[in-house]
């Protein structure tokens, strides 16, 4: 088992490669009664995450859990858990790697910061922090498949994949301020874009304005790295492919690089040093490391 408050990326993708990949929603369902789809990727997650993928009892899972998570989720708000002392993971569940995720009332994250409004006072308070970087967690689970497996998993830091927070929240000033600006209106105080109150005459319609935020899925903003260049040649049923900044790979334990670098001999999994385009300055490149593993 991982050590308390010692998991990261890296040990999630040992995971991964050493233990198999499960058909997550029959596993799940038949193992601890999850129902939902998407429920069955967030604990397949945090199993990665825990190195708890095999093990059967519940009350024994959440223990995993607790030791290496400060905060496990919460249906309503972000992100789906946090690693004590580490990352902050956000899950989606997608049906096609051409659909876009939706992102609800969150703007893309480069960064998870503990002052954020979408943020419970609980998920604040459960360590000591300001900031954290965050991984975007993307299961497709085809729904033409009626076996429903899982047919791959995207795990990319937010800095690799939003711009930063200014760039969002102009957009979102700007919408409110619009409304604001509106004549004879009452306006409440909210998290969410605006709320008018006492719309009409009689002052029994209220309006709440909500941001649905959207982002293109990382194997369309990639494109341009060729990621399923060998799929004629070898059809594979599972892909996983990691992204993150070089700076924060060599962030990492010593230990915890010196595994991966050694899976590099192995069939089936790539490792490559990469520039990415900055997504604040698409003039500007970023050094990254790519790990793909296909089965």
């Amino acid at each position: 088992m991982i050590d308390q408050a010692a998991t990261n990326i890296l040990k999630a993708i040992k995971v991964v490669v050493e233990c198999g990949i499960p058909n997550v929603i029959d596993f799940y369902r038949s193992e601890n009664r999850i129902n939902s789809v998407g429920d069955a990727l967030k604990l397949f997650a945090k199993d990665i995450f825990a190195d708890s993928v095999n093990i059967n009892n519940l009350h024994q899972k959440e223990e995993a859990h607790r030791k290496v998570f400060s905060w496990g989720g919460n249906a309503n708000n972000p992100p789906d858990f946090m690693i004590k002392g580490g990352d902050a993971v956000e899950v989606k569940k997608i049906t096609s790697t051409k659909s876009r995720i939706a992102l609800n009332s969150s703007y893309p994250s480069a960064k998870l910061f503990a002052n954020s409004p979408l943020l419970l006072s609980e998920c604040r308070n459960c360590e000591d922090w300001q900031e954290k970087d965050i991984i975007y967690c993307i299961g497709c689970i085809d729904g033409k498949d009626t076996n429903q497996r899982l047919s791959s998993l995207w795990l990319i830091y937010g800095d690799c994949y939003a711009a930063s927070k200014d760039c969002y929240e102009r957009i979102k000033a700007t919408i409110t301020q619009g409304i604001q600006a509106i004549s004879n209106v009452e306006l409440s105080p909210t998290n969410e874009l605006a709320r008018v109150n006492k719309v009409d005459p009689l002052g029994i319609t209220n309006l709440r304005v909500r941001g649905m935020w959207d982002i293109a899925h990382p194997a369309t903003l990639y494109s341009y790295l060729n990621l399923d260049s060998n799929q004629k040649s070898f059809p594979k049923s599972f892909q996983m492919i990691v992204l993150m900044t070089a700076s924060k790979y060599n962030s990492f334990p010593n230990l915890d690089k010196e595994y991966i670098e050694l899976l590099k001999h192995q069939k089936h999994i790539g490792i490559r040093d990469i520039e990415i385009k900055s997504p604040n300055n698409t003039m500007q490149s970023i050094l990254a490391k790519l790990f793909i593993y296909e089965i």
